[in-house]
């Protein structure tokens, strides 16, 4: 995802004079052939993620549209207050665009873990969050968000689907198991888990990249009675989106995600997986224990 972000972002860099580039050394080497031909519109702060987001909301306000690139902690938690005023307050917008997701990089310690990035992100209004499932969804997203003209967030990751989907970030019904059953919605490099652990149960999987907006109108449509959310980050982050969308029916949620415990673990990704429930095994414990129990 990440090679698929920079050679896209430097293609657009080339065709669209509007387009400007901010980073804070994290990548910096691959758009070094970038920032040669477009020094006034590839510009690298240094170990200064805050400025960053600074540089990005003025240039915003001269009519550039800045793309802003770090890793998830720098980018969001790091530089929160940043977004909040330097882009939401002013008015600015811009395509922020992560790396390291979650735990991709759980060897480097707590510093690089950032699963609560979305759910912050989501104390503010109007944000379009795209978390791709698949390298080859990662250029038609970028390219999108960039053309629309409103604050964005790329989430991009070492994990991938062994497919891709397109869409524009509607529900898409992957496996459908009939009516009258459970609806499983996977957002991002989840799905390939969430199917595995689908598998012969009664469970209809639907697949999305935009968690921000929720297509609520699709989520009405496909729902029954019983809905499971598995995104890759912080569990419970869409938990009031859904709930607010099917406020009006009786209707059970079981939400799975990173859970909240302080794991003071490094182990590798596929570790954090593990520990958190979110490989197909973890998953399939969750959906039959869920599916198990009666509505009350």
């Amino acid at each position: 995802m990440r090679n698929r972000f920079v050679d896209t972002t430097t293609l657009l860099l080339a065709e669209d004079p509007r387009t400007a580039l901010v980073l804070a050394d994290i990548s910096a080497e691959a758009f070094a052939p970038a920032a040669r031909r477009h020094p006034d519109r590839v510009l690298n702060v240094g170990i200064r993620e805050q400025l960053m987001l600074g540089v990005a909301g003025g240039l915003a306000l001269t009519g550039l549209r800045p793309i802003v690139h770090s890793y998830a902690p720098f980018l969001i938690e790091r530089a929160y207050e940043q977004i909040k005023l330097d882009l939401d307050h002013q008015a600015a917008s811009a395509v922020l665009v992560s790396v390291g997701a979650s735990y991709d990089r759980a060897r480097a310690g707590r510093t690089h873990l950032s699963p609560a990035d979305v759910a912050l992100l989501d104390t503010l209004s109007g944000w379009t969050v795209h978390v791709p499932g698949h390298p080859a969804e990662v250029p038609g997203l970028l390219r999108a968000t960039v053309a629309a003209d409103t604050s964005a967030y790329l989430r991009l990751s070492t994990l991938s689907n062994a497919d891709p989907h397109g869409g524009d970030g509607a529900l898409v019904v992957v496996r459908d198991a009939g009516p009258g059953a459970a609806l499983l919605v996977a957002v991002g490099p989840v799905l390939d888990a969430a199917l595995a652990a689908a598998a012969g149960l009664p469970v209809t999987v639907a697949y999305t990249h935009r968690p921000r907006p929720f297509d609520t109108g699709g989520l009405r449509v496909l729902a029954g009675t019983e809905v499971i959310l598995v995104e890759p980050y912080l569990v419970g982050t869409s938990a009031r989106v859904v709930s607010a969308a099917l406020a009006d029916r009786a209707h059970r949620l079981l939400t799975l995600g990173v859970g909240r415990q302080e794991l003071r673990r490094y182990g590798s990704a596929e570790d954090h997986d593990r520990w958190h429930g979110l490989d197909a095994a973890g998953l399939r414990r969750s959906l039959t224990g869920f599916l198990s129990a009666t509505l009350v």
